[in-house]
């Protein structure tokens, strides 16, 4: 069987491919720039796409390349929209035209909920508002790819995935942030370890168990249906902090900073993620501890 993974030379794509290689799939990439396994595919460039779906003729498709930030999409909403909606748009019609069978994956984003009037764990009925362009290129992607599902009958499952953390994430994140930070003051690089709001409460799932959730959904998933992916436990991001303070090596200082702070941010966001475990077995499987203190050591070596 043969994957193919936009984005793959992204931290979740890089995790997914060592997960699907480890089940005995063979993998293959397209991103911006290649490697081993990876293709130089524009997904804005449609022609040059198709062409890639022509060639590689997957037996399934994750659809990861994104504008992932969410800070980013408030400075430039015009290039999220353009890689999430139209980059997608591209890839949906190339497997259309080719004719392809393959089963796709759709990554989308738990930030599509928004504000919720409720503290209750979040399911795939609730009513979605999103709060950001982010969110929104995201709604957006999912609402094209249902059309696709009912007007042109491809095969695609879409995720809702909540926050996801582990080795190798970029800056930007709340774990990559605060280990960075504690690394260099570690290191005597810094004083303080700068932080935004630490009141939201999140859902947080290492991303090596995030993969074995996509690759699930790939397997078993039913045509058409939206999956929440996330841990099912809510964590003050107060205390997430406190954990990995404490895991530091030396006293570490805070201070509050306002540039972190978001324009608007949910204050409460956790995952009901019944459907996913009912059609798929999946649960996580590495403790959070786990995911942080990987996380922490990660850092430490780029410090």
């Amino acid at each position: 069987m043969k994957a193919l993974i936009t984005g793959s030379r992204g931290f979740v794509g890089k995790h997914l491919a060592a997960e699907l290689t480890d089940s005995g799939y063979a993998v293959n990439g397209m991103d911006l720039a290649d490697d081993d396994y990876t293709s130089s595919v524009d997904l804005l460039d449609k022609d040059a796409v198709r062409s890639s779906i022509k060639a590689q003729q997957p037996d399934m498709l994750f659809h990861l390349a994104a504008q992932a930030s969410v800070p980013l999409s408030w400075d430039d909403p015009q290039r999220t929209y353009e890689l999430n909606l139209i980059g997608t748009l591209n890839l949906l019609e190339a497997v259309r035209q080719e004719k392809s069978t393959c089963r796709i994956v759709i990554i989308g984003s738990a930030d599509q909920y928004g504000v919720t009037t409720h503290s209750d764990a979040i399911s795939e009925s609730e009513e979605q508002h999103p709060q950001n362009p982010y969110a929104a290129s995201k709604r957006a992607q999912e609402e094209i790819a249902l059309i696709y599902v009912n007007r042109y009958l491809l095969d695609i499952c879409m995720t809702r995935s909540f926050n996801h953390c582990g080795p190798g994430q970029k800056l930007g994140f709340l774990v990559p942030d605060i280990c960075t930070g504690i690394a260099q003051v570690e290191k005597g690089n810094a004083q303080f370890l700068k932080v935004g709001n630490t009141e939201s409460i999140r859902d947080f799932t290492d991303v090596r168990d995030v993969v074995r959730a996509y690759k699930l959904i790939c397997e078993k998933g039913i045509n058409g249906e939206v999956y929440n992916v996330g841990s099912g436990v809510g964590r003050k991001v107060r205390d997430v902090l406190d954990a990995l303070v404490s895991m530091a090596s030396c006293d570490i200082k805070i201070q509050p900073d306002i540039e972190r702070m978001r324009p608007s941010d949910t204050p409460v966001i956790v995952c009901d993620n019944t459907k996913l475990q009912k059609h798929t077995g999946w649960t996580p499987q590495l403790p959070f501890e786990q995911t942080l203190r990987d996380s922490l050591e990660y850092y430490r070596s780029l410090a």
